[in-house]
């Protein structure tokens, strides 16, 4: 069978099929008696891969065989043909799903060893279900962890042909993360005149600092209020114990020293001739 009567069997069958094709699942599509050799679909392959240049789809081989493909380049506008949303994975999934693939096999201890935290069940799981990580077999240590590896569900999911296709170690390490290299900077000083004027925020802000200032003024009267009161009857007290009441002094006449001690002397003087009196009686 001639190239040109394959490249419409192939096509046709890598369009109706839900999963990519290899080689040989295409060979089985013919008759023995038909003569196709895995060099004839191999060519066939070659020349469909080659009809899809400036095209919207690709020709593309990855772990599972060969299939049609939207190229990336369109992809923007064919994603809004679906309303859900992508999935969107978790960095910690991200990072268990490239340890498991860069240094299978390996088990969830030294993952967890590695990245320092403990990896969630549900992370595992969910890696299962869409059948990228498997069980290839079990470390002979105590305990027996199981042994992780990728599938080539892994690689028909993120475009590649084996292993061999993904980055360099080297590579993801030079990588730089914005998120993690960013240093907020100091925001500038601005002043007031350098802010959006709003006339009725103006006039709030006045109406504001108004009633803050009178507040103010009213408190402040209040406090000299208050000290003044509270010095009067100091005032008052230090007057009365320093200066005497001028209508006092008018009152009574200026007490001399003789004449102060005159009382005292009569008193005396009457108890002396008392004693007298009774020593005559006697």
């Amino acid at each position: 069978m001639q190239i040109d009567q394959l490249k419409p069997i192939i096509e046709a069958a890598l369009l109706a099929s839900t999963q990519p094709m290899t080689v040989h699942q295409l060979g089985d599509l013919f008759n023995e008696d038909e003569e196709v050799g895995s060099q004839q679909i191999a060519q066939a392959l070659e020349s469909l891969a080659g009809d899809c240049e400036g095209r919207g789809i690709e020709l593309k081989e990855v772990a599972s065989g060969f299939r049609y493909q939207v190229r990336q380049d369109v992809h923007p506008w064919i994603s809004r043909m679906w309303t859900e949303r992508p999935s969107r994975y978790s960095r910690a999934l991200l990072e268990t799903l490239a340890l498991i693939a860069y240094r299978q096999p390996i088990t969830r201890p030294e993952i967890e060893q590695i990245r320092g935290v403990v990896v969630s069940s549900n992370i595992i799981k969910t890696m299962e279900e869409r059948e990228w990580i498997r069980v290839v077999g079990h470390r002979d240590v105590p305990g027996k962890p199981a042994l992780f590896g990728t599938t080539r569900a892994f690689l028909d999911y993120f475009n590649l042909k084996s292993l061999d296709q993904l980055p360099p170690l080297s590579e993801i390490r030079d990588m730089e993360d914005p998120q993690m290299r960013f240093e907020p900077e100091p925001l500038p000083a601005r002043i007031a005149r350098d802010l959006p004027i709003d006339p009725d925020a103006v006039e709030r802000a006045d109406g504001q600092a108004t009633d803050t200032g009178a507040f103010a003024n009213s408190a402040h009267a209040n406090d000299e209020t208050i000290a003044a009161d509270a010095e009067a009857p100091a005032a008052s007290s230090e007057q009365d114990d320093t200066a005497p009441d001028p209508d006092t002094l008018s009152a009574s006449p200026t007490t001399t020293v003789d004449e102060a001690a005159a009382p005292v002397a009569a008193v005396a003087s009457d108890a002396d001739d008392d004693q007298d009196t009774q020593e005559q009686r006697a």
